[in-house]
């Protein structure tokens, strides 16, 4: 269970810096927040999720970070990625860009996360 939890955390550190980079590109090409790309950065959002369930089943068995910093970067990771849902705009661009640099900012704390685990 703990190197499931290590490979999903470079699963996710792949699949936010891959739905933030599309989604800058997009928003830089005057697309809007539809079709596929809602799909794209709903994923980040979904691994983060798994993510942070596998880690809290890590911690009802017993499984402790190493470093305490590890919970922060978790839980504000998910925070980030989740936040577009509540604060962007209603305008369907600057929405594109609010989840798109969420999931950079995700990713970013993600290798942090990495960092600090185990």
């Amino acid at each position: 269970m703990v190197s499931a939890h290590h490979y999903l955390a470079y699963v996710v550190v792949a699949g936010c810096l891959l739905a933030g980079v599309i989604g800058l590109v997009a928003y830089r090409r005057g697309a809007l927040l539809s079709g596929p790309m809602i799909h794209l950065l709903a994923l980040p959002q979904t691994l983060l999720v798994a993510q942070a369930a596998l880690g809290l089943l890590l911690l009802s068995g017993n499984y402790r970070a190493t470093d305490q910093l590890h919970y922060v970067y978790g839980a504000v990771a998910l925070g980030v990625v989740l936040s577009p849902w509540f604060y962007a705009p209603a305008d369907p661009r600057r929405r594109l860009l609010w989840f798109a640099v969420s999931a950079l900012v995700a990713a970013a704390l993600g290798v942090r996360g990495t960092m600090t685990g185990a």
